[in-house]
């Protein structure tokens, strides 16, 4: 379903898209790869802020709050489970994209699909689960 174009198409602009790193994450295997945490210790340069520390998150580094939640192709995503959750988006398709939760079985994802492009809603995932049907 790709004839539907979002409203507004804004650029969408991230002030940061490096991820923040835990502090002596390098120095350290085990955590090399893991997820930002914060520091709790009493004389921690990171939790205090000294110059050349590593940088923590805050609030300052969030999104503008128009293109926030927007995916790359333009539209806002909504989960759908079954077909009566698509009805919800008939007025706003230019907007939201509908994507099929993970759980749904591929007789059901197959009406969704078929259900949206009656309404003419995009499916962000309109081609997972869904295999080419055998004339047998």
């Amino acid at each position: 379903m790709a004839g539907v174009q979002p409203l507004n198409k804004k650029t969408i602009v991230k002030k940061r898209t490096k991820k923040f790193a835990r502090h002596q994450s390098d120095l350290f295997m085990r955590i090399q790869r893991s997820s930002w945490r914060k520091p709790k210790g009493i004389d921690g340069r990171v939790r205090r802020r000294f110059k050349g520390a590593l940088p923590m998150p805050s609030i300052g580094y969030g999104s503008n709050k128009r293109t926030r939640n927007i995916m790359p192709n333009g539209f806002r995503s909504v989960v759908v489970s079954n077909v009566a959750d698509l009805e919800m988006l008939m007025m706003h398709n230019r907007t939201y994209c509908a994507t099929v939760a993970h759980s749904v079985s591929s007789r059901v994802r197959r009406l969704i699909i078929e259900r949206a492009e009656q309404l003419a809603i995009r499916v962000s995932n309109a081609a997972a689960k869904l295999r080419a049907e055998e004339d047998a």
